[in-house]
């Protein structure tokens, strides 16, 4: 990653480069990047390949400042970490689901961030309504946290009986919010290539929920969240109050307005469900 293009992802954000990878930076690049880079799944619905190589995940999320979903966000943010000095692993997850069920092999990428201070962090941009900041690899109590209360534990059986394998230091990991399991961690570290098949499942696969909702979504300021589901706009602020409105058919130009002044995104038309891509380039 170019000097360069170090500094135009570090403006997006609003963060100036830090003086060395430490903790203290990455908990402000982690909360900026929630805060600037919108959780989303246009793509999907505007015909647009979603595409795991850095180069085009940084042409997207910087270039053209949009965000992404998992792979794109936590891609391009491991990235800009690893630029910056971070020792970076990204991590494959399954993501729990309805009776204890999980996702498809390769589901969610999440990142193992080594700091040269405080030791390692499950960094993660690409989870919605997630941590504002990293989750101490180690720690296996209760994490307190803006968004929840966070547990990293070893994997407990799925609804088939299995548990996470591996030795005790690399056996597969349960992260729970609010006791209720979000996602299963592997822990062997993986390429952004093992990731495509499930880009693409997620992208194209009639199952996937990313083609049946059409989401924007990111951490406001003070510590709430703004989504646009569809023609719904949330605004959620950081104490649980929310106000809501539904945009009608004939409010293109409103709904264009919130993603570009809301999100920092700049639409020509409104994404429409079922306009998924069809994975090609």
């Amino acid at each position: 990653m170019k000097s360069s293009e170090v500094d135009a992802y570090l403006g997006r954000l609003g963060v100036a480069r830090p003086a060395r990878p430490s903790l203290d930076a990455l908990r402000e690049l982690h909360l900026r990047h929630l805060q600037t880079v919108p959780f989303e799944n246009l793509s999907v619905h505007l015909g647009e390949a979603v595409v795991l190589d850095e180069k085009r995940l940084l042409d997207k999320v910087v270039g053209a400042r949009r965000g992404g979903f998992c792979y794109e966000l936590n891609g391009a943010f491991a990235a800009l970490l690893d630029a910056l000095g971070f020792e970076v692993t990204l991590l494959a997850a399954r993501v729990h689901g309805p009776r204890g069920r999980l996702g498809i092999p390769y589901d969610h990428m999440a990142l193992r961030v080594r700091t040269v201070d405080a030791g390692d962090w499950l960094a993660d941009v690409g989870f919605g309504a997630h941590s504002h900041y990293p989750l101490s690899w180690r720690e296996r109590s209760e994490q307190e946290d803006p968004g929840g209360s966070f547990r990293i534990a070893e994997a407990g059986p799925d609804a088939a009986g299995a548990r996470g394998g591996g030795t005790a230091d690399a056996a597969d990991l349960d992260l729970l919010k609010d006791g209720e399991p979000e996602y299963r961690l592997e822990t062997r570290p993986r390429v952004l290539a093992d990731f495509v098949t499930g880009a693409w499942w997620h992208s194209t696969s009639p199952e996937s929920h990313f083609l049946r909702s059409l989401v924007c979504s990111r951490v406001t300021e003070d510590g709430g969240r703004i989504t646009l589901s569809g023609r719904r706009l949330k605004v959620t602020a950081a104490d649980g109050a929310r106000q809501e409105h539904e945009y009608g058919e004939e409010e293109d130009e409103a709904v264009l307005a919130v993603y570009r002044e809301r999100f920092g995104i700049v639409l020509d038309r409104v994404p429409v469900m079922g306009g998924e891509a069809d994975g090609t380039d």
